[in-house]
């Protein structure tokens, strides 16, 4: 594993143990070279699921980008990190328990908002805005009713 501090590839296990839900391996490792201590995380591999986008191309699932887009949604909101890891857990467990290998941008996006709705609000609407490219005031006054 490669240090993220100096790029050393080499480094040791100090703590190992299984993640809340038992799906991850949570490791501490700490750096041959300059000592600099940090965590990985081991989670089973399995067939890459395909996103198929809203223009009919695709592309690999990548969940970094789906945290990135959950994490501006949640900018100087109440939501800790940790809860939006456990929001794309579940989404990723929904996933592989139906077998999918392909789903489409717009599947995997009404998915987030529905767990993201139960987290906060404001957080929801943020991502909704962006997701699903309102085009006028009706539009986005429409989804906020739907908090009601």
């Amino acid at each position: 594993m490669k240090c993220p501090a100096c790029g050393n590839i080499e480094s040791k296990v100090v703590d190992s143990r299984p993640s809340d839900d038992g799906s991850s391996i949570r490791r501490r490792r700490e750096c041959l070279e300059c000592g600099r201590r940090f965590t990985t995380y081991e989670r089973l591999g399995d067939n890459p699921l395909i996103i198929i986008k809203s223009d009919g191309s695709s592309e690999a699932y990548d969940r970094q980008k789906l945290m990135r887009g959950l994490l501006i949604a949640c900018a100087k909101r109440p939501i800790a990190p940790e809860q939006l890891g456990a929001l794309i857990d579940s989404i990723e467990a929904e996933l592989r328990n139906a077998s999918k290998s392909e789903i489409g941008s717009k599947e995997l996006g009404d998915m987030a908002l529905v767990r993201l709705a139960k987290l906060d609000d404001v957080a929801y609407v943020r991502f909704a805005s962006v997701y699903k490219d309102f085009q006028n005031v009706e539009e986005f006054a429409a989804a906020l009713e739907g908090l009601k």
